[in-house]
């Protein structure tokens, strides 16, 4: 199915290549495809939140226990 799409979408920038439609496909492509990259971009940075703040947690806790372990 989505071949099919494929091969439609391609017909139409075809057809209408001499009228400037292609430029609208392009520009079209082109939003797609920075959108799909502020997504990823946006996934990537809460993982690395998530890994700091795993890595923040992580520091405490072990500095908890050698202050207790300091105090007995």
């Amino acid at each position: 199915m989505r071949i099919l799409a494929i091969v439609a979408y391609a017909a139409c920038v075809f057809l209408l290549f001499g009228c400037g439609l292609e430029s609208a496909g392009t520009a079209a492509i082109a939003a797609k495809q920075q959108a799909e990259q502020a997504k990823q971009a946006k996934e990537n940075l809460d993982t690395v939140r998530k890994d700091i703040d795993a890595a923040t947690n992580a520091a405490e806790q072990s500095r908890k226990k050698a202050e207790e372990a300091a105090e007995n």
